[in-house]
């Protein structure tokens, strides 16, 4: 017995840099579009191994993939989306998905390859606006409140063009997939992009836009996760990590207003 005990402690002593004393180090993934969700996610990598936490990024470049992913258990979390998205699509597609934390607003605005002003605007224009119900909506919406068109409701999120009642200049409003938007920029007068791919496509907002959300938009991008998981301590102590100081710093000196801090 005794000899067993000495063989068991030359073995932990041995492998004292591998398993015997090593701190349990926690995993967790979690998907993410590339600007600035996956930007901001990176930021924190280190905080999080501070805290014995392994942080892996999961890129995804559509809006459909990451809510299927995270209610299949594929991915941890997700960080991509606004609180009206994930209502809309989980009702869709019945899943069981929550938000633990709200991050920051990304405004959606118009962009254009041809025009340098919204005065300059032609009769009989196209603008093209993201394909799904939620953001399709809330760039109607700004396009309402901007004056090119108005809508049967401007507060129904939901609202199509089949619901604009006025159209005075004859725009031509052509729903295409979000990701796509700033690639045909060169095809339609103008594009409603969201403020991510706006990013990716190095557009400066708050100096590109010929029109931009304000920042009291609703439409907060969260950090989520199945709701059975809402109370895990890892996945919250990620939460309160990208509500730091550093992470808001980070995001007013870097994204010229086309990302704003809401924490």
């Amino acid at each position: 017995m005794k000899k067993t005990l000495i063989i068991l402690l030359f073995i932990c002593i041995l492998f004292s840099f591998n398993a015997c004393g090593e701190k349990k180090v926690d995993v967790i993934k979690v998907g993410a579009t590339p600007v600035p969700h996956a930007e901001l996610l990176n930021l924190i990598k280190d905080d999080l191994e501070k805290e014995n936490i392994t942080l892996e990024i999961v890129e995804f470049t559509d809006y459909v993939t990451p809510n299927l992913a995270l209610q299949d258990g594929e991915i941890d979390a997700n960080f991509f989306q606004h609180q009206p998205y994930l209502d809309d699509f989980s009702k869709e597609k019945d899943l069981d998905l929550t938000s633990i934390a709200s991050i920051h607003v990304e405004p959606l605005g118009l962009y254009s390859n041809k025009i340098d002003n919204i005065d300059d605007l032609a009769k009989n224009a196209e603008i093209a606006i993201p394909n799904d119900a939620v953001n399709g909506g809330r760039a109607l919406i700004l396009l309402d409140n901007k004056g090119l068109i108005k809508l049967k409701d401007n507060k129904n999120l939901l609202s199509t063009k089949e619901d604009i009642i006025e159209n005075s200049k004859n725009i031509t409003i052509t729903p295409l997939e979000a990701a796509q938007l700033p690639r045909i920029l060169k095809d339609v007068t103008a594009a409603v992009i969201n403020g991510n791919y706006a990013l990716e496509a190095d557009f400066k907002p708050t100096e590109d836009a010929l029109i931009l959300e304000g920042a009291e938009s609703p439409y907060v991008n969260i950090l989520v996760v199945r709701s059975k998981d809402k109370d895990n301590e890892k996945l919250n102590k990620l939460a309160t990590i990208l509500k730091s100081d550093k992470v808001k710093k980070y995001i007013e000196d870097n994204y010229n207003g086309g990302v704003v801090a809401v924490f």
